[in-house]
């Protein structure tokens, strides 16, 4: 049986599942000048968003995260959810949102078979959330969570994208706010993406900075589970919240990479930062395709490099974080 495993012996048991390049906020790091389509695009239906799941399950994949732009725009997307999740060997189906329609639908999500949600806020000041995303929707992501927590998510994890002159004096405010709430805080290394590079050399703040400060209040770190994201996850007796620290700058990021991405219009990458992507989408149009299709899974893995090269300052071809799900 084929198994997703690349020459470093690295087994990729999560895939992370973009649905739509689409996104309605215009986040200073990713899309700072909003969503600019480019003619008219077509993205994966859900029958070959079935497919395509079924065969990463087969070959050892447990998790799926439904990613965009911001997948909750698709009007199928609850289908999508239900889907994947019904999918023979998906353990866990987890979305990353920026939050709005959260309060509206978590419960519908939920019910679905959604087990997990990442959210984006990058501030806790209002005044500075509509300042990066472009969006003065604070409120209504906040209520979003809330809800998200009232109908029995036990893991909702916010991520926040530090940036040094506009949100890197809010880690005291973000402590507060978990000191006693169950969320993971996820605190995400600013990376260099497309022409980012103004951008990045005036806000990126090293993540290796803010651990040796948690190191240095107590937070002890955890042991990461086989198909956990990147995050280093650190508790501390005195919080109900985690802190998780996602830093691609750090020695020896990807050595325990166990994931792959697979794009809105059905091309698989190997690395959020890789220089091409391998088209699927020929082999999602017929159950019959299967065995073809996780053959190419298995041949593409063969040039998957062993590190990103971020450090070298290469961004491969990513325009953007949207473009290929973050």
């Amino acid at each position: 049986m084929l198994k997703l495993e690349d020459a470093f012996a690295r087994k990729f048991q999560y895939l992370r599942l973009s649905i739509t390049d689409v996104c309605n906020f215009k986040c200073q790091y990713c899309l700072p000048d909003g969503y600019k389509p480019e003619g008219r695009k077509s993205f994966l239906t859900v029958a070959e968003i079935a497919r395509l799941t079924r065969a990463f399950a087969a070959m050892g994949t447990s998790k799926v995260r439904l990613t965009g732009g911001e997948p909750s725009l698709r009007k199928d997307f609850t289908q999508i959810i239900e889907t994947v999740a019904n999918t023979p060997g998906i353990e866990k189906v987890a979305m990353t949102t920026n939050g709005y329609r959260m309060a509206k639908f978590a419960k519908e999500w939920r019910q679905a078979g959604l087990t997990a949600i990442n959210v984006s806020v990058d501030s806790l000041d209002p005044r500075m959330f509509h300042q990066i995303t472009g969006q003065n929707r604070f409120h209504e992501v906040m209520a979003g969570i809330d809800a998200a927590v009232e109908a029995g998510f036990t893991q909702v994890k916010v991520n926040a994208v530090l940036m040094r002159g506009l949100n890197d004096g809010d880690l005291g405010q973000f402590l507060g706010w978990i000191k006693h709430n169950p969320i993971q805080l996820r605190f995400i290394e600013l990376m260099k993406t497309g022409e980012m590079d103004e951008l990045f050399d005036r806000h990126h703040v090293r993540g290796a900075v803010i651990k040796a400060q948690l190191l240095q209040q107590g937070w002890q770190q955890k042991i990461r589970a086989f198909n956990d994201g990147p995050a280093e996850v650190f508790c501390h007796p005195d919080y109900q919240g985690e802190i998780g620290l996602i830093m691609p700058y750090s020695k020896d990021f990807c050595a325990s990479c166990n994931r792959l991405r697979v794009s809105s219009l059905g091309k698989l990458h190997l690395c959020l930062f890789g220089d091409y992507g391998v088209d699927l989408r020929d082999l999602l149009t017929d159950d019959s395709q299967i065995a073809s299709l996780q053959q190419r899974l298995s041949d593409a893995l063969v040039d998957k490099k062993a590190t990103h090269f971020l450090h070298e300052g290469h961004s491969g071809m990513t325009p953007n974080l949207a473009s290929i799900g973050g």
